[in-house]
């Protein structure tokens, strides 16, 4: 039985067709012995192994043993009966990674953008609650800054030298400043800054296009705009706050295969980036 290269399980009614090798991750476990016949309470009807269990949760069971990391829906709300579950096969460490409740669920996400025109020049200013969101953003958005002749903020211009980028403004790691437009600097001669967001290719020195560019990409990525405000009325600074749920980072455990083993050797817990 344990040279057996596929295994049928049917949980609670669902059907799982899965490696034998990938329900001896964890030797010690009771889906491993079930494997090597040394767990007599699971019965082999039909070459299909009969589990009287929840189904649906035995399917989070079967993705950590895949992928030895706990990433569940944003929704998910059955922690206690999942880690019961773990527990009742014997899966002793994602247990422990279950009881980190406050670290598998979602979190409320919080990013306002400040925006003020002043003259020929757009200033814009983000904050985040999350920093890599911020670091995520900062990746995204570039600033291209060339002198030029010519006059006027939307005014073509008759000469321009190659534009350079520019690093962004990272007063901490929940916010960043840029800012585009033109200003005059010696002679005739004119400093532009343009601005270009991921995925977008195009270089804008509008901050009204700038901002509007800002708050599609921000939609786009899951954010929600919850109020608009001004809040610093002889300045004109605009303020716009959104809010998301961000889905949280997975748990994993790091292995270190054993010589000759077939399961996991050792693991220890450490935090993982998932996708939003």
């Amino acid at each position: 039985m344990s040279s057996r290269e596929l295994v049928v399980l049917s949980v609670g009614g669902v059907r799982f067709v899965t490696r034998a090798s990938t329900l001896q991750q964890f030797p010690e476990s009771r889906l491993a012995r079930m494997v090597n016949d040394d767990d007599r309470e699971f019965k082999l009807v039909n070459g299909e192994f009969f589990v009287d269990r929840d189904g649906t949760l035995f399917g989070y069971i079967m993705d950590f043993l895949r992928t030895l990391q706990v990433s569940l829906p944003t929704d998910f709300s059955d922690y206690q009966r999942l880690q019961r579950e773990a527990e009742y096969y014997g899966l002793y460490t994602l247990a422990d990674l279950l009881s980190q409740e406050h670290l598998l669920k979602p979190r409320l996400e919080i990013l306002e953008v400040r925006f003020s025109l002043q003259e020929m020049q757009a200033f814009f200013r983000i904050f985040g609650s999350c920093s890599t969101t911020i670091e995520a953003l900062a990746e995204q958005i570039t600033v291209f800054t060339g002198q030029q002749s010519g006059q006027g903020w939307n005014s073509p211009f008759t000469s321009q030298k190659q534009l350079v980028p520019l690093p962004l403004e990272r007063p901490s790691h929940h916010d960043l400043v840029f800012l585009c437009g033109t200003e005059y600097s010696a002679g005739d001669q004119v400093v532009a800054r343009y601005v270009s967001i991921k995925p977008d290719n195009r270089k804008l020195i509008n901050g009204t296009n700038v901002l509007g560019l800002l708050l599609d990409s921000l939609l786009k990525d899951g954010f929600r705009l919850i109020s608009t405000r001004t809040v610093a009325s002889e300045e004109k600074v605009e303020c716009y706050t959104f809010e998301r749920m961000k889905r949280a980072a997975g748990l994993a455990i790091m292995v270190n295969q054993t010589a000759g083993s077939s399961g996991v050797g050792q693991g220890r817990r450490s935090q993982v980036q998932k996708g939003k």
